[in-house]
């Protein structure tokens, strides 16, 4: 004969399994859809971190072929003197890339008043690029050059009236001019020359002197 609180008590059993089967279940399929879509999102970070590693890896390459290369347009001079002067000199060229030049030299940075000419003549000496525009240069294009030149240490970057070109990249004994801050040259320009092989005296200080 068939007891019933036995029957009652298996039937409780039974529903008690199936809804621990149903409460499993859902808790599989939250924890799919946390760790899974957190998964995915890690993933797409990995493969986004990648893509911007290989881009600036390219670029950096590209850079650094395209200075290892000749430059169109780089003029060179030969033979400057690199003597200390108290009195002003007259340049060549404008600005001047090297020759006779103030004793003390002009801190590197981004200059938006005129630097001494002299001064900026001995940061070159010490193995710095100096760029200078026009003052009626476009802001945009001031603005190109500014992230151009950004944080990066022996440049300098200023406004400079006398010239005639619209920009113009010098190193020691070296100058490019451009007609335009986005000139492809002006970057190879600088991973060329900034402590360059031109330089008389690679590894002096481009802080530590004057602003300006």
């Amino acid at each position: 004969m068939t007891n019933p609180k036995k029957q009652d008590r298996d039937a409780r059993r039974e529903q008690i399994q199936k809804l621990k089967a149903q409460q499993r279940a859902q808790e599989r399929r939250r924890n799919f859809l946390i760790y899974g879509g957190t998964g995915v999102v890690l993933l797409g970070l990995v493969v986004w971190v990648a893509v911007v590693i290989s881009g600036e890896a390219r670029k950096s390459r590209e850079l650094s072929e395209a200075a290892a290369q000749p430059i169109a347009g780089v003029q060179t001079y030969e033979d400057l003197s690199n003597r200390h002067v108290e009195a002003a000199v007259e340049y060549d060229q404008n600005p001047g890339v090297g020759g006779d030049h103030s004793p003390v030299w002009t801190n590197c940075g981004v200059y938006t008043e005129p630097v001494n000419e002299g001064r900026g003549i001995h940061s070159m000496e010490h193995g710095a690029v100096w760029i200078t525009y026009r003052p009626d240069l476009p802001q945009r294009e001031i603005n190109l050059l500014t992230d151009l030149v950004g944080e990066r240490s022996y440049v300098l970057l200023s406004p400079n009236s006398n010239q005639d070109t619209p920009v113009a990249a010098s190193a020691w004994g070296t100058q490019l001019t451009v007609d335009t801050a986005s000139d492809s040259r002006l970057a190879p320009f600088l991973a060329k020359y900034v402590q360059g092989e031109q330089t008389p005296e690679p590894g002096a200080a481009c802080t530590g002197g004057v602003d300006g």
